[in-house]
Protein backbone atom coordinates (compact mmCIF):
# COMPACT_ATOMS: atom_id res chain seq x y z
CA UNK A 1 0.00 0.00 0.00
CA UNK A 2 1.32 3.34 -0.88
CA UNK A 3 0.14 7.09 -0.29
CA UNK A 4 -1.59 8.00 -3.49
CA UNK A 5 -3.33 4.24 -3.93
CA UNK A 6 -7.41 4.00 -4.89
CA UNK A 7 -9.12 1.01 -3.16
CA UNK A 8 -12.55 0.48 -3.27
CA UNK A 9 -13.98 -0.04 0.60
CA UNK A 10 -17.14 -1.42 1.93
CA UNK A 11 -18.93 0.97 3.88
CA UNK A 12 -16.21 2.95 5.42
CA UNK A 13 -18.31 5.33 7.23
CA UNK A 14 -22.09 4.51 8.54
CA UNK A 15 -23.43 7.35 7.51
CA UNK A 16 -22.62 6.62 3.56
CA UNK A 17 -25.48 6.11 1.83
CA UNK A 18 -23.38 3.60 -0.50
CA UNK A 19 -22.50 0.35 0.08
CA UNK A 20 -18.52 1.18 -1.31
CA UNK A 21 -17.00 3.85 -2.31
CA UNK A 22 -13.32 4.31 -3.59
CA UNK A 23 -10.88 5.80 -1.17
CA UNK A 24 -7.55 7.74 -1.81
CA UNK A 25 -5.10 6.53 0.64
CA UNK A 26 -3.38 10.25 2.17
CA UNK A 27 -1.22 9.30 5.22
CA UNK A 28 1.96 9.91 4.74
CA UNK A 29 4.11 6.79 3.81
CA UNK A 30 6.17 6.32 7.03
CA UNK A 31 2.91 6.08 9.08
CA UNK A 32 1.40 3.44 6.26
CA UNK A 33 4.76 1.06 6.63
CA UNK A 34 3.91 1.25 10.44
CA UNK A 35 1.90 -1.13 12.41
CA UNK A 36 -0.36 1.55 13.04
CA UNK A 37 -3.80 -0.28 12.08
CA UNK A 38 -5.28 2.44 10.23
CA UNK A 39 -4.15 5.43 7.28
CA UNK A 40 -5.96 8.47 6.60
CA UNK A 41 -7.72 8.54 3.10
CA UNK A 42 -9.82 10.75 0.77
CA UNK A 43 -13.44 9.63 -0.49
CA UNK A 44 -13.86 9.69 -4.39
CA UNK A 45 -17.20 11.22 -5.53
CA UNK A 46 -18.79 11.29 -9.35
CA UNK A 47 -19.53 14.54 -8.45
CA UNK A 48 -17.29 17.54 -8.69
CA UNK A 49 -17.94 21.17 -7.95
CA UNK A 50 -15.09 22.79 -8.94
CA UNK A 51 -13.90 23.62 -5.09
CA UNK A 52 -10.20 23.98 -4.50
CA UNK A 53 -10.16 21.22 -1.86
CA UNK A 54 -11.12 18.85 -4.79
CA UNK A 55 -9.16 17.14 -7.25
CA UNK A 56 -10.27 15.45 -10.91
CA UNK A 57 -9.08 12.24 -11.71
CA UNK A 58 -10.72 9.34 -13.57
CA UNK A 59 -10.08 6.96 -16.24
CA UNK A 60 -6.40 7.58 -16.28
CA UNK A 61 -6.13 6.74 -12.40
CA UNK A 62 -8.16 3.17 -13.08
CA UNK A 63 -11.46 4.33 -12.74
CA UNK A 64 -14.55 3.61 -15.03
CA UNK A 65 -15.52 7.38 -15.55
CA UNK A 66 -14.65 10.91 -13.89
CA UNK A 67 -14.78 11.40 -10.91
CA UNK A 68 -13.13 14.02 -7.86
CA UNK A 69 -10.94 13.42 -4.78
CA UNK A 70 -12.74 14.98 -1.95
CA UNK A 71 -9.83 16.55 0.48
CA UNK A 72 -12.81 17.90 2.63
CA UNK A 73 -13.88 14.85 4.02
CA UNK A 74 -11.04 12.84 5.33
CA UNK A 75 -11.19 9.48 6.78
CA UNK A 76 -9.34 6.92 8.98
CA UNK A 77 -9.94 3.60 7.20
CA UNK A 78 -8.60 0.35 8.95
CA UNK A 79 -5.61 -0.89 6.34
CA UNK A 80 -7.53 -4.30 6.36
CA UNK A 81 -10.18 -2.59 4.44
CA UNK A 82 -8.14 -1.36 1.97
CA UNK A 83 -7.74 -5.11 0.19
CA UNK A 84 -9.45 -3.79 -2.95
CA UNK A 85 -6.89 -2.49 -5.44
CA UNK A 86 -8.16 0.00 -7.80
CA UNK A 87 -4.90 2.00 -9.16
CA UNK A 88 -2.50 4.62 -8.21
CA UNK A 89 -2.36 8.60 -9.00
CA UNK A 90 0.17 10.23 -11.11
CA UNK A 91 2.84 12.50 -9.50
CA UNK A 92 1.26 15.48 -10.90
CA UNK A 93 -2.03 13.93 -9.94
CA UNK A 94 -0.83 13.68 -5.84
CA UNK A 95 0.88 17.55 -6.04
CA UNK A 96 -2.46 18.88 -6.76
CA UNK A 97 -3.51 16.42 -3.93
CA UNK A 98 -1.39 17.85 -1.92
CA UNK A 99 -2.51 21.25 -2.47
CA UNK A 100 -6.15 20.37 -2.09
CA UNK A 101 -5.12 19.48 1.54
CA UNK A 102 -3.16 22.24 2.13
CA UNK A 103 -6.52 24.30 1.55
CA UNK A 104 -8.57 21.64 3.23
CA UNK A 105 -6.79 21.74 6.40
CA UNK A 106 -5.31 25.69 6.19
CA UNK A 107 -2.55 24.78 6.31
CA UNK A 108 -0.04 27.91 4.71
Amino acid sequence: MKRGDLFLVNRASPNDPKKQRIYLVVSRQLLIDTQFSTVICAPVYTKHDGFSTQVEIGIDEGLKHDSAVYCDDLLSISKSMLTNYIGTLSDEKIKAVNTALRVALAIE
